[in-house]
């Protein structure tokens, strides 16, 4: 790894990427004081901070009712993008957003994640549960230490119940859940759902996984490796969608070769069928040793992240993780 770059990453301006770039690059344990360094600095300086100056004393952001409507400044999208850059579980206003969220977007029958709130219970309502969006709070919520927690647990059971991987199923399950919600579990699952709950279910560490989300990761794998990650899967020479193959960060409800090579890094999966996105993510590499943020957010969020058609660290980082990882 160019010796340049990797100094770049670990500059202290940037204390959620440096961490990053520590623990995944360098081989330092999280445990280090050095590491430790950075984790601390997380919740003091850079992009952290900014946002948690905008909260609300419920632990909201915005107009609280419009947790997710408000797109991207509401609730649920600042607390994924809080549990993206590192932030620190254990902080109390974490912790209020966490709990926020839970009381608000969570449909306790079910497990699930709702974008609006019953006017009646003031929780998730039924009427709006979406498989994206339970999948980045359950991503979040691990993240933020709660995992054992019984609405977690009831999350990941839905979960693994629900979340389809049909690949152009002319006759789906009959479910009256999937009924009614066609529109994510129709004659073809949705992608950005498969994505998020694959992703949440990526950060369970492997002690800690049932056979029903070891057996549920498999099927959500299998899933993305017949489309080689972005090709249509009855045609392995188109692609899908030409988007997937511009690197972003936050990616919020969306997904793109760089967030699924990541996950299938972390599961520690190799497989031929992800050759060609690996191919993808080299042949983005400026002449510097960078890559490019090449798809944005920013003037949507509370807080801008890097610049559009700029060298990106967070997309340079996750780059080299995976080039570590598949050993390119």
């Amino acid at each position: 790894m160019n010796e340049k770059i990797i100094d770049w990453l670990l500059e202290e301006e940037n204390p959620s990427v440096r961490y990053a770039a520590l623990t995944s690059l360098c081989g330092f344990s999280a445990e280090d004081p050095e590491a430790k360094s950075a984790r601390n600095a997380i919740m003091e300086q850079g992009i952290v901070p900014k946002i948690l100056q905008r909260q609300n004393a419920d632990g909201s952001w915005g107009i609280p009712e419009r947790f997710y409507d408000d797109k991207y400044e509401g609730s649920s999208w600042m607390l994924l993008i809080l549990a993206e850059l590192g932030a620190d579980g254990a902080d109390e206003r974490i912790k209020a957003a966490c709990e926020f969220i839970l009381q608000h977007a969570y449909h306790r029958e079910s497990g699930s994640f709702s974008h609006k709130e019953s006017a009646q219970t003031k929780s998730g309502l039924f009427g709006g549960i979406i498989p994206c969006l339970t999948g980045n709070m359950v991503y979040a919520l691990i993240q933020f230490g709660y995992l054992k927690d019984e609405r977690i647990q009831k999350a990941l059971d839905w979960i693994c119940r629900y979340q389809r991987t049909d690949d152009g199923d002319p006759r789906p399950p009959v479910d009256p859940f999937i009924e009614r919600f066609s529109a994510c579990w129709g004659l073809h699952s949705c992608h950005m759902g498969v994505a998020k709950t694959l992703k949440a279910l990526a950060v369970i560490p492997q002690n800690d996984r049932n056979e029903a989300v070891a057996a549920k990761i498999d099927q959500l794998t299998e899933y993305f490796l017949i489309h080689h990650l972005y090709k249509k899967s009855h045609d392995v020479n188109s692609i899908s969608k030409s988007g997937w193959l511009k690197f972003g960060f936050p990616l919020m409800y969306q997904t793109d070769v760089l967030e699924l090579l990541g996950i299938f890094a972390d599961l520690h999966i190799s497989d031929s069928r992800l050759e060609d996105a690996i191919a993808v993510v080299e042949s983005k590499r400026s002449e510097n040793g960078t890559w490019l943020m090449e798809n944005s957010y920013n003037g949507k969020m509370l807080i801008s992240i890097e610049h559009k058609g700029k060298p990106s660290k967070w997309i340079t980082l996750k780059a080299m993780k995976i080039l570590k990882t598949f050993k390119i």
